[in-house]
């Protein structure tokens, strides 16, 4: 297939790729830079120029494919205060991309979130977002049941909800943001008692995942980008301590904005989720190696 992927210069779309690729798969990838045109190229992938506020472009490379994925965020706004301005972003892109394959039975493949979905339980691929609220993440979750509702439409549409932490050599999101925290503060700090747990997934085994999603994902499908089902974070951040020899502390509520900054509303969200209908759907095993052993790798640990 001719595959179109916005986000293909990003973390997981540098993995996903070649994956594609090896697979006997044409990608196009969405290039915002000149850098990341001519990395996309040397990987063996043609490149479109543009952003995700290019509308007009995103629909021309979707047009022109035979299957899109999508996992460009404006993740660089979203987590300095301008989450909304984010989700609003993705929404207007998501619908640029999946209106022209409207009736074609194509795949379109969309990567969401899982965090906050079912707050101190296992949440499940039948679990669905709440969006009544009107906040940020409920704009975002709207526009992954959005995208669910164009399988109606003709088209073989599926949402990959990631685990909080994508974890891998080179990542730079909230294990990395941890870690920074830890080494600037002196000290490697929980919520509470850190028993809350995040689910959490290596880089290379969400890329294949979304490589198979968008070969064989049935119209409707909610799949989970979920290896580990919960990691504690106590257990997180007793591995960042050793890792950094630091000592670790649990930091209380009333401390944690100033402890954690931007990381304050995520670091005690308890949201373990299964992958249990995801592999049995698609045959996917994940095979990378698991978070607290990721870290105790010491990547994430180099430079200053």
């Amino acid at each position: 297939m001719r595959i179109f992927v916005t986000g293909a210069s990003g973390w997981i779309g540098r993995a996903l790729v070649p994956d594609l690729i090896e697979a006997g798969h044409q990608v196009v990838g969405l290039a915002r830079s000149e850098a990341s045109a001519a990395a996309l190229t040397a990987a063996g992938a043609e490149a479109v120029r543009g952003t995700v506020d290019d509308l007009d472009v995103l629909a021309g490379a979707a047009a022109a494919s035979d299957g899109v994925i999508h996992l460009a965020f404006k993740h660089d706004i979203a987590f300095s205060g301008s989450f909304q301005e984010a989700a609003e972003a993705d929404r207007r892109a998501v619908d640029a991309l999946a209106e022209p394959l409207v009736g074609t039975d194509r795949p379109f493949v969309l990567a969401s979130g899982l965090a906050g979905l079912k707050p101190g339980r296992v949440a499940t691929e039948q679990d669905m977002p709440t969006v009544e609220d009107g906040s940020a993440f409920s704009i975002r979750a709207a526009t992954s049941l959005a995208v669910l509702d164009y399988a109606s439409r003709g088209v073989r549409s599926s949402v990959v909800r990631l685990s909080p932490t994508c974890h891998g050599d080179g990542d730079k999101g909230f294990m990395a943001t941890l870690v920074a925290t830890a080494r600037a503060k002196g000290v490697s700090g929980y919520l509470g008692d850190g028993a809350n747990r995040w689910p959490a997934v290596h880089r290379l085994d969400a890329a294949r995942l979304f490589r198979l999603a968008v070969e064989k994902a049935p119209a409707g499908a909610v799949l989970h980008g979920v290896a580990e089902e919960g990691v504690a974070i106590r257990d997180v951040a007793e591995v960042i301590g050793r890792g950094l020899d630091v000592p670790v502390a649990p930091v209380t509520p009333e401390d944690a904005a100033g402890h954690f900054t931007w990381m304050s509303a995520f670091i005690g969200l308890d949201a373990p989720a299964s992958n249990t209908q995801t592999r049995e759907l698609l045959g996917w095993q994940p095979t990378g190696p698991g978070l607290l052993e990721d870290l105790a790798k010491g990547h994430y640990f180099q430079g200053s």
